[in-house]
């Protein structure tokens, strides 16, 4: 048998007020179940911790040492207890992304949460849709962020903005009005299988084209932005990743006929996942911030 929190509890008790029947009565106990208590633990330590004197209970020289021993132990546990149980701004929350949320979203996020909550740390994973649908499932993190729906019967899913996807080029020649079709043989550089982005363009023009050039696949957004800016290609990508390249003229968006891709950013955690005070407020401060960011971004032409 091992030292229990609530032997030591009922020790410190019993050591303060000095009467089983008082310590019973404050604890809702009876007097049998502190007299046993106090029996288990010197039992443990096989060793006496009163001198039983005039029907009182008189710390002896092992139990004021015990004594001395725990109660700074047993005052930090009660201290933890009291900071969780009353505070939400303490602790760590695990955190995923696909990687267009982490790269152009997250970081003033959780920045900002750092910045006004010191005491809470944020571990962020990257991935695309796919991964990060896995690494919720799997408990690895308390909440995703991603593009595109997940079907998954162990996963909540929540809308929290909407992303629109453009057809970019440094390519001046091809920023006149076309159509898909037109274009489905020009170079065209998209992301990687599994991909949130991919897949919703390419399932928004399967009507129209299901013959397009790619020529190469990426796994990272960043990778797809630079070789945009040194070869004669076209990409489909997210509008929150190239407002700035848009603004200074370095990538062009293209004009293409009946084109108005969005699709929907989602929040994601385990339909089994505990709602503390601490996700709460943070999955509130970020879905606030996302929803602000996008209407700013909206405004770019």
């Amino acid at each position: 048998m091992k030292i229990t929190l609530r032997q030591i509890e009922i020790f410190l008790n019993v050591v303060e007020v000095g009467h089983l029947t008082k310590v019973a009565k404050s604890m809702g106990l009876s007097q049998s179940a502190v007299s046993m208590s106090i029996k288990e633990l010197e039992g443990i330590l096989n060793s006496p911790l009163f001198d039983r004197i005039n029907k009182k209970l008189i710390l002896n020289e092992i139990g004021r040492a015990f004594k001395d021993e725990v109660m700074p132990l047993f005052k930090k546990f009660r201290d933890i207890e009291y900071e969780f149980k009353n505070s939400i701004n303490k602790g760590i929350i695990r955190v995923g992304a696909s990687t267009t949320i982490v790269d152009y979203l997250m970081p003033p996020i959780i920045c900002s949460y750092m910045s006004s909550s010191p005491d809470v740390k944020i571990t962020l994973k990257e991935g695309n849709t796919q991964e990060i649908t896995e690494l919720i499932k799997n408990g690895k993190i308390d909440v995703g962020f991603i593009e595109g729906f997940t079907n998954d019967s162990e996963v909540i899913q929540e809308i929290i903005g909407t992303d629109e996807l453009v057809v970019v080029t440094a390519d001046e020649t091809l920023v006149n009005q076309y159509s898909i079709k037109e274009l489905e043989q020009k170079r065209w550089v998209l992301r990687e299988e599994g991909s949130g982005t991919r897949d919703v363009f390419l399932n928004y023009i399967k009507e129209s084209s299901t013959n397009i050039n790619i020529f190469l696949e990426l796994g990272h957004t960043e990778s797809i932005k630079s070789i945009l800016l040194n070869h004669k290609c076209l990409t489909c990508i997210s509008k929150l990743a190239i407002t700035q390249e848009i603004k200074e003229d370095k990538l062009l968006k293209v004009d293409i006929k009946n084109f108005d891709c969005k699709r929907d950013l989602l929040i994601i955690y385990h339909k089994d996942k505990y709602h503390s005070e601490l996700f709460k407020k943070f999955t509130k401060f970020a879905k606030n911030m996302i929803k602000s960011m996008l209407m700013d971004i909206e405004k770019v032409k």
